[in-house]
Formats: C-alpha cells, sequence, structure tokens
C-alpha cells in the first residue's frame, strides 16, 4: 500500500479540499478502512454533529465510508482536524495513538490526512491556539508528536498560516501573529524550522519516493529565523528541497485552478445582490439569494469556521431576504399610488393620461384590469 501523508491549513471537509482528498483515496484501491480520528474537538458539545457532517462530506464527495474510532493502526486512511491541538495531544501522547500515527509514517503506509488543529500536532513542537488567543496565556511550546522526524525533518507545522480574520489586528501564523510568533520563534532549536500552511491549501507528500506536493489556494511556506521560502500552490518538490528552501529539486508552480472559499462567494452574492436592488432588477436579486442558498447547502459539511463559515452566510442570507421582501413591498406600494392616481385622473376626465399610466406600468410588468369594484393590479 502506498503512503501519503497529508497537512491541511483548513477547509478540510470543504469544497476546496474535494479533489486532494479525492486524489490520496484513489491510490488506496476499493473499499479502504477509513477512520475519523474525533479527539482534538471529542470535548466540544457539538461533536457529534462535526462527526456526523465529516461523515456525509467524504461519503457525498469523495466516496469514502468512514467510521469514527480510534483503530489507527489498522486503518488504511486515517483523518482528524478540527479542534483543540493540546487537548489531542494530551490524550494522544500518553496512548497508543500517537505512537501508532508515528509507525504509520514512519513505515510509509497509508494515508494520513491531519488537518487544522490536528496538523499543528506533527512537528517537534505545537502550537497552543486556544490557550494563547482565547485564554491569554504567554507565548509557548508544546511538546509535538514529531511525525515528520522519520522523514528528516525537524520542524514545527502551523497551519491557518495567511489567516486574515483579525482585520485591524494580526491573526496570521495560526492567530499567533508576527510578535508572537518571532519570540516564540527564537526558543526553538537552532535545526528547527516553521512549516506553514495557508488556509485552504494541502501539502501532500509522498511517503515513498519524498515528493512533496502543494495544492489549493495558498501556499506552503518554509520559515528559518524570519527567513522565509514560499512555495505556492502547484509547486513539486521533495523533502531535502524543503529542508534547503528550495533550489534545483523546486519545478516552476503550476496552475491550481479556481479556489474560491464560502466568504469570497458570500461577498460575490451580496455584490450581485446590491447591484440588481439598486437597478430595481428583482428577479436578478433573487437570483444572487438563491445562488447564495446553494452555496451554502454545498458547504454545510465544513467542520471549520474561517471568517465566519457556514453561520455567517446563512445570516447573510437572512438579511438579503428581508431585504428584498422590503423592496417589494416599497415597490408595492408605489404600483398601489400610481394606479390610485390613474383613477384619480379617469374620474377628472384625464383619459390619455391615464392611458399613458397603465402603458408605463405594463411596460414595467404590471398589468391592470378596470372592474366594476374598481381597478385590479398584479405583477
Amino acid at each position: 500500500m502506498p503512503g501519503l501523508l497529508v497537512l491541511m491549513g483548513s477547509g478540510e471537509t470543504s469544497p476546496t479540499m474535494v479533489e486532494v482528498h479525492r486524489s490520496a483515496a484513489r491510490t488506496l484501491g476499493r473499499h479502504p478502512r477509513a477512520v475519523l480520528l474525533d479527539t482534538p474537538y471529542a470535548f466540544q458539545e457539538n461533536a457529534a454533529d462535526i462527526t456526523a457532517r465529516a461523515r456525509a462530506y467524504f461519503a457525498r464527495s469523495v466516496g469514502l465510508d468512514v467510521i469514527a474510532g480510534d483503530d489507527v493502526a489498522g486503518a488504511d486512511w486515517v483523518f482528524s482536524g478540527p479542534g483543540s491541538p493540546t487537548y489531542a495531544l494530551d490524550r494522544w501522547s500518553a496512548g497508543p495513538i500517537g505512537a501508532d500515527l508515528r509507525a504509520r509514517v514512519a513505515a510509509r503506509r497509508g494515508v494520513t490526512v491531519l488537518a487544522s488543529a490536528a496538523a499543528c500536532t506533527a512537528g517537534v513542537a505545537a502550537v497552543p491556539v486556544y490557550e494563547i488567543y482565547k485564554v491569554g496565556a504567554d507565548p509557548h511550546w508544546r511538546e509535538g508528536l514529531d511525525l515528520l522526524g522519520p522523514l528528516g525533518l525537524r520542524v514545527v507545522v502551523i497551519p491557518h498560516y495567511d489567516n486574515a480574520e483579525g482585520g485591524t489586528h494580526d491573526t496570521r501564523y495560526c492567530y499567533l501573529g508576527e510578535r508572537r510568533l518571532t519570540a516564540m520563534e527564537a526558543e526553538l532549536p537552532g535545526d528547527v524550522a516553521i512549516l506553514g500552511v495557508d488556509e485552504h491549501t494541502a501539502v501532500t507528500v509522498d511517503l515513498d519516493d519524498g515528493r512533496v506536493t502543494v495544492s489549493g489556494r495558498g501556499a506552503l511556506t518554509v520559515r528559518r529565523h524570519g527567513a522565509q521560502t514560499r512555495f505556492p500552490a502547484g509547486t513539486v518538490t521533495d523533502l531535502p528541497g524543503l529542508t534547503r528552501g528550495g533550489g534545483p529539486a523546486t519545478r516552476a508552480p503550476a496552475p491550481a485552478g479556481a479556489q474560491v472559499t464560502l466568504a469570497e462567494l458570500m461577498a460575490a452574492c451580496a455584490g450581485r445582490f446590491e447591484a440588481a436592488l439598486s437597478a430595481y432588477d428583482g428577479p436578478a436579486a433573487a437570483s444572487a439569494v438563491l445562488d447564495l442558498e446553494a452555496e451554502i447547502v454545498t458547504w454545510a459539511a465544513d467542520t471549520e469556521a474561517d471568517e465566519g463559515g457556514v453561520d455567517q452566510a446563512r445570516d447573510a442570507l437572512r438579511l438579503m431576504i428581508a431585504r428584498l421582501g422590503a423592496s417589494a413591498g416599497r415597490a408595492e406600494r408605489v404600483v398601489a399610488a400610481v394606479v390610485a392616481l390613474r383613477s384619480e385622473l379617469r374620474a377628472k376626465g384625464g383619459y390619455a393620461a391615464a392611458d399613458e399610466l397603465r402603458r408605463a406600468l405594463a411596460a414595467a410588468g404590471v398589468s391592470v384590469h378596470d372592474t366594476g369594484e374598481g381597478p385590479r393590479w398584479a405583477f
């Protein structure tokens, strides 16, 4: 069985990573034993929901029948993703799972996919994200699983490397920012480098021949003492190429293809919606609403919340629908006022002007019918 190690910066159960998962799964043949390690998020109240969404994503988008469990040693494919790196390390390091993960990589067997929080655990040290960013602990490292040591890499892995959620404050480098990362980098041994994996980006290591492929919408960054070498999506290199920061082993980047996040899709739909409202184009506004709803369905399995995720998109959708309803209400009031004016003109003998108003309403898609009980109109 071929061996692959896949590190993802984020988006592990989103449409952006489908092709990466499919490519890895194709190496396993039919009916592989696929295991989801839920440890990083097992403490969360919605853990069962995250597992259900992840399993549905892999079944629908990748064709993998995934079970939740901890039989890492006997699995052909192992996946672990969002949550807390330190919570996972506390349980994996003290039990057999950490040793089994190291053994899989060292034996160059099976597919091992670690994303987001789980990816943090793969190096010689790990970033305690929650403790530093949420609780306010002083910047420090936790001992990692060192899965990459058998591959000749003395590194720490930092997902969400290009995160920009902070807006007015620096949340790059898995929410550390430059100031804290610089302080922490100084505490690393001189031979340890940082592997930064951008959001919606995957780094696939072929454990048999050492080939390293960067996929997705971002880049892999190798950082040593503040100096950075960037490997954009489409780059193919090898393990020595990473350790020396590029060189002859690195081929020119190939086109990475269109990779769009939910936040970008939401912004595009919102822009179309605003333009349609400004142009009084109801069908175009409704089309933007329907397109956003379709994207929310597509991204429903995403277990991360980059830039707000599906919940923020649903909030935007509700606001758009409310505004569309308000716009329709205003249009109805305008039409009703014009129809009433037409009736007043007819009552005063202004039939020519009344007919002009009727033709104008018809051009705008409003039909008016005169009845014994007064005019009736409809869009």
